[in-house]
């Protein structure tokens, strides 16, 4: 089955970097077709459902973030 997803573009220093504006992936490149065919690959595996042969160990994880 194949899904349309939007990206967002923003060039970087020398990457370009991509983010799906759906599910919050993102990637990067050296050019444009890369970070997109790049995160192409990272929203299938972020939407292929895991197939664990052991159960996960699962932790907190205490970030901090700036208040705007």
């Amino acid at each position: 089955m194949k899904r349309t997803f939007t990206a967002s573009i923003i060039h970087e220093g020398e990457w370009v970097i991509a983010q799906c504006l759906e599910i919050g992936v993102a990637s990067q490149g050296e050019t444009e077709e890369d970070a997109l065919r790049n995160l192409g690959e990272a929203i299938a595996l972020h939407l292929t459902p895991p197939v664990a042969t052991v159960l996960p160990e699962l932790r907190p994880v205490e970030v901090e973030i700036a208040a705007v």
